[in-house]
């Protein structure tokens, strides 16, 4: 008489939204059926707070904000991984066999088709400028970004455009101008895009924002062609995990063939593997968008990000560009 397997329970806190994520979470359950996977649905900041849980630590910690993952591997909080899915993993897109980002996702903007019968729609940072200046009297009110304040990847994504775009500041007095509103994740933005209280959103992430366009034809997405950042979720075995085993099983999937297959072809977040086809790879959409990707690099200038000086003083510039034209 065979002897049932004994159940290994696994806890993993993502800022990733399940709906999504599904179809990897089934297929890793059927792969391990004797795992019981709990999957606890976060924001940025609340998978950031649960990780440093001395009490109750999770297994898995799954992220988009970078700076904050590398931060929490940087304190000790990450183990490294020897698996040979681990070490054969692009150096790019891995943080001391620690901290893996294993999608490769296109931060967008999205705009209603009605914006077209008004004005010119947007395709590069310097249209949106543009747009919010000339015809803010038609935007006031209408435009939506990540709060950066209330959201890790905003921050991260506000931070790496001041990198790329020479007048960052002027685009966010801009929108302030424009009584920007601001919201803590894309579902929220393509939300109020497709009931109509915005018309143009910016910094969205392409993942949800694509699909999400596919099902609501009013909405256009729209990958900038002078630059679009690409982030990646990164995800790391806890350094206290309880259930270290299933955890490095989970990660390990993640990265394998098989995990990044159905990344690439059940879900929008783009895989990272070049050894894997599907509609939704790094490759292809390289190949699509052509040389103007610009991937958020991680390495140690990540880290200064999360700086808790920086972060205030980058805030209160934030601040007062916001209300700078609109006072």
């Amino acid at each position: 008489m065979t002897t049932p397997a004994v159940a290994e329970p696994l806890i993993v806190e993502a800022a990733l939204d399940r709906p999504v994520f599904q179809p990897v979470l089934n297929a890793f359950s059927a792969e391990y059926p004797q795992i019981t996977l709990d999957y606890r649905e976060r924001s940025t900041l609340e998978a950031d707070h649960r990780a440093r849980d001395a009490e109750d630590p999770p297994d898995v910690v799954i992220s988009s904000a970078m700076p904050w993952q590398l931060a929490l591997s940087n304190e000790g909080r990450a183990q490294a991984l020897d698996s040979v899915e681990a070490r054969r993993w692009p150096a790019w897109a891995k943080w001391r066999n620690e901290v893996f980002g294993f999608t490769f996702e296109p931060v967008v903007m999205a705009y209603r088709l009605e914006l077209a019968s008004h004005m010119p729609p947007p395709t590069t940072h310097r249209d949106l400028l543009d747009l919010l200046t000339d015809y803010r009297h038609w935007l006031r009110g209408r435009v939506v970004t990540y709060s950066p304040r209330d959201s890790g990847v905003g921050y991260t994504l506000l931070q790496q455009d001041a990198r790329y775009t020479p007048r960052i500041w002027d685009l966010v007095a801009a929108m302030g101008a424009a009584d920007v509103d601001l919201a803590q994740n894309t579902r929220a933005m393509l939300e109020g895009l497709s009931d109509g209280r915005y018309w143009l959103g910016y910094n969205l992430l392409g993942s949800y924002a694509m699909v999400w366009a596919q099902s609501h034809p009013d909405i256009i997405v729209q990958v900038p062609n002078d630059y679009s950042l690409v982030l990646m979720r990164m995800v790391f075995v806890h350094r206290d995990a309880p259930h270290p085993q299933a955890a490095r099983r989970f990660v390990d999937f993640l990265l394998s063939q098989r995990g990044q297959r159905i990344l690439a072809g059940s879900t929008p977040l783009f895989s990272v593997r070049d050894d894997v086809i599907g509609p939704y790879t790094a490759q292809r959409l390289r190949d699509q968008v052509g040389d103007h990707l610009y991937p958020i690099p991680i390495n140690a200038t990540l880290l200064a990000f999360v700086d808790p000086l920086r972060r205030q003083a980058f805030l209160r510039r934030w601040d007062r560009e916001l209300n700078i034209l609109s006072e």
